[in-house]
């Protein structure tokens, strides 16, 4: 018997904005570039998909896919944007 696997998608888990805050407050403690911008990109898809982060940020959605992968490095303005157009707002917490 063969065992069937399938990628791991974090916006399949994505159900609630408690959830989602976790998510990103993670990635972003992570201080991973990378990991931030996946984490964007699963909400993102988690919300709607890339299609509509791309009609609600004015970004083309090819730009998006790259800026959200996990090879990504969005520029600060785009994460700006991202955040914004998902409902998020990013803040600072000083590091003892």
């Amino acid at each position: 018997m063969k065992v069937r696997t399938k990628k791991y998608d974090a916006a399949e888990f994505l159900t609630d904005d408690e959830t989602i805050s976790a998510y990103l407050t993670e990635a972003l403690e992570s201080d991973d570039p990378r990991y931030i911008a996946k984490a964007l990109g699963a909400v993102a898809r988690a919300k709607g998909g890339i299609a509509q982060l791309a009609r609600d940020t004015g970004i083309a959605r090819e730009a998006l896919y790259r800026a959200l992968s996990d090879a990504g490095n969005p520029e600060l303005g785009t994460v700006l944007k991202v955040a914004h157009a998902l409902g998020v707002r990013l803040s600072a917490t000083l590091v003892a």
